[in-house]
């Protein structure tokens, strides 16, 4: 009988005993979390940053983050609601076996990259024949995708936030003695 057996035995018969502790349990090693779905890469793929991304699903950043780890489950109601904001293919969010995206996916943010850039220019150039090429570009890009008459400007100085948005120095916080060491 070893001592725990022997302390076991006193305190069981003890009405007035505390109960024992729970036992030490080692946690179990669980395997390394499998890729569920590609939801990060295809918004990234888009062009699409998580801001935009969270306005046009009408949810918090935070839940766009946290969807987007290709670990997290996403429910059949999610994935839709990113179908619907990537507007891709469904099929283009989940994982396969080291299959890139499929073409049209590719194309389409291609295509929407290049519009975004010939908007930029449209934006800043001032000589008339630059802008007369830029608008022929434009026309030009519009005819393959007609969808592309949405798209706007790369943005020169950032996204602009919302009232209910928090800049990165909320997410963020600086800490008051960082403040105060720099400068002393």
């Amino acid at each position: 009988m070893n001592l725990s057996d022997d302390y076991e035995a006193k305190h069981s018969l003890d009405p007035n005993a505390q109960p024992l502790p729970p036992p030490v349990v080692a946690p179990i090693a669980r395997p390394e979390a499998a890729v569920l779905h590609r939801v990060a890469e295809v918004r990234r793929e888009q062009g699409l940053s998580v801001r935009s991304a969270a306005r046009r699903m009408g949810v918090s950043m935070e839940q766009v983050r946290t969807e987007e780890d290709p670990s997290f489950d996403l429910s059949l109601t999610a994935l839709s609601r990113w179908q619907s904001a990537l507007e891709v293919p469904i099929v283009d969010l989940l994982v396969e076996q080291d299959t890139p995206l499929s073409r049209p996916v590719l194309d389409r943010a291609r295509l929407l990259r290049v519009m975004k850039t010939v908007r930029a220019i449209k934006e800043s150039c001032t000589h008339a024949s630059t802008v007369r090429q830029v608008d022929m570009l434009e026309q030009q890009m519009l005819e393959i995708m007609p969808e592309l008459a949405e798209v706007s400007a790369w943005h020169s100085v950032g996204q602009r936030r919302t009232q209910e948005e928090l800049g990165r120095i909320a997410e963020r916080p600086i800490s008051d003695s960082f403040a105060r060491e720099g400068l002393s």
